[in-house]
């Protein structure tokens, strides 16, 4: 007897026709003609069954809390930044766990299944630590939120930071951060990176960086943060994150760096969404692009997952929690247009960043976790381009969202009456 059997299920792999067994949280058979008995029978007709959605790179103290208390006119980084100090004062703990646990909700309607979430040390009372540890503890039945102790503005240039950065550690605070690129000079951001790396090896923690998020060729503190993990036999346990300067470097040097970066074990979340909006400020034409060098980084073997950074923010008003929005934005500026880079974006958005936040149990296969998203879509590149309805979200092998499909009505004479998007994959 299984608690829920999906039949008739698509995988991202291409199989068709496929019964999934779920009992005790766990999928316990994968195959066809599942002829089993179960307490919940879920019809999946021939639409894809993904594993969750998930989102390396999130400031969730931070989202939803557009135009307080005023807007970024200029839409800039900076003015960003400079908005949420302003914020910071202002916003009381429970306001903070009423925003995160509505994007929640949100986030889990839309089939994301785990999210990373920096979260602001630089305020002497660590209000968005000791909110959303409350909201890691009220939604971990349903979603797994991993936080960084991230020092918005520098762990060397705040006086207090590198305090504060040590409370939320010990306050429970899974993975460090750091923002080398934001210290007032390239030695300190250097400096902060082999302090934050040494801090997160003596506790066993992993490290996601905010790294290089600029138009500056020279801002190269990946490579330190590379050197730092290998020097400390922390491969696999470190993130750099933005690597926007990247785009900006000459490729003499990007030759010597990505090799480091893979002997390291780095592995890189870009933004797309953010770093298409947020770079090339200075420019006129041409101007660039912004986003890291998706296609290079991946094809030398180094785990890349897209992030979603910011939903209605003070840098970023747009945003639905979304991540199929994120790989279509990726796909798109990184000009990854064949079927099998197209493919590959649906794997930034599930489980490359599944490998990157060192999740356990995730996947389609027999022993792993019952967590899955049913998609109006037939395959992943189909996926991606309609953005489709997310029929049914389980976790633990029990239905926690469902939404009406995308159906249009249709009135023309010798038409079909009933449209479906999915209908109209190749």
């Amino acid at each position: 007897m299984f608690d829920l059997v999906i039949t008739n299920a698509t995988l991202p792999d291409g199989r068709s026709g496929i019964d999934i067994g779920c009992r005790d949280g766990v999928i316990r058979a994968l195959e066809t003609g599942l002829n089993a008995p179960s307490h919940k029978a879920l019809d999946a007709a021939g639409y894809l069954v993904s594993p969750p959605f998930v989102d390396p790179h999130f400031h969730m103290d931070a989202t939803l809390s557009l135009g307080r208390p005023r807007m970024n006119d200029s839409g800039t980084l900076l003015e960003g930044i400079t908005l949420w100090g302003e914020l910071k004062p202002l916003q009381t703990v429970d306001e903070i766990i009423a925003r995160a646990l509505r994007f929640c909700d949100l986030a889990v309607a839309q089939g994301i299944g785990a999210i990373r979430s920096h979260v602001d040390v630089c305020d002497d009372s660590l209000k968005g630590v000791e909110a959303l540890i409350e909201v890691r503890k009220q939604v971990a039945d349903y979603l797994d939120l991993q936080l960084v102790a991230f020092p918005q503005d520098g762990v060397l240039r705040d006086p207090s930071a590198m305090d504060n950065l040590l409370r939320a550690l010990d306050m429970g605070v899974d993975v460090v951060g750091g923002i080398p690129h934001f210290e007032r000079t390239m030695e300190q951001g250097a400096q902060s990176v082999r302090m934050l790396c040494e801090i997160a090896a003596e506790r066993g923690l992993m490290v996601d960086m905010h790294c290089d998020e600029s138009d500056d060729p020279h801002s190269r503190h990946i490579e330190t943060l590379a050197h730092e993990t290998l020097r400390l036999g922390m491969q696999g346990r470190v993130t750099g994150s933005h690597l926007t300067s990247m785009h900006s470097m000459d490729n003499y040097y990007v030759s010597k760096l990505i090799p480091l970066m893979v002997e390291s074990g780095l592995h890189a979340v870009p933004n797309p969404l953010i770093n298409i909006m947020l770079q090339g400020r200075h420019d006129t034409y041409p101007k660039r692009r912004g986003q890291t060098r998706v296609r290079e980084l991946r094809d030398a073997g180094i785990t890349v997952g897209f992030g979603s950074d910011c939903v209605m923010d003070p840098w970023y008003s747009l945003g639905r929690a979304d991540m199929l929005d994120v790989a279509h934005m990726g796909l798109h500026v990184g000009q990854l247009s064949s079927r099998q880079d197209m493919a590959w974006c649906f794997d930034a958005v599930t489980v490359n960043s599944a490998r990157i936040m060192g999740l356990q149990g995730y996947g389609l296969a027999v022993g792993c976790k019952a967590d899955m998203v049913l998609l109006q879509a037939k395959d992943p590149i189909e996926a991606i381009r309609l953005r489709p309805t997310r029929l049914a979200v389980i976790r633990a092998g029990k239905i926690i969202a469902r939404t009406p499909p995308n159906l249009a009505s249709l009135a023309l004479p010798g038409r079909p009456d009933r449209l479906d998007p999915a209908s109209f994959a190749p």
